[in-house]
């Protein structure tokens, strides 16, 4: 399975849209500073993910999702969770 995951920031509640086929392996290393563009934002929430079979499928999701529209569809999304 191919997984878009989206992380929130506990430090300043930034969001960050990510992909991976190993969702638990990724989470930890974001939360273990492996990654360097959010390392200074840790530690991170996961709070949504999506599950594709198809590698390309789940990239287009990925482009989408960090594109303006994508940003919205987001906040629609998790409009609960937000408020």
């Amino acid at each position: 399975m191919y997984y878009i995951y989206i992380l929130q920031s506990k430090k300043n509640q930034s969001l960050y849209i990510g992909y991976t086929t190993n969702i638990e392996k990724r989470f930890t290393e974001h939360n273990s500073g492996k990654s360097q563009a959010i390392r200074p934002f840790r530690p991170y929430e996961l709070i949504c993910y999506e599950a594709f079979v198809n590698m390309k499928d789940a990239k287009s999701r990925e482009e989408y999702l960090k594109s303006g529209w994508g940003r919205r569809t987001i906040d629609k999304m998790l409009k609960n969770y937000f408020s």
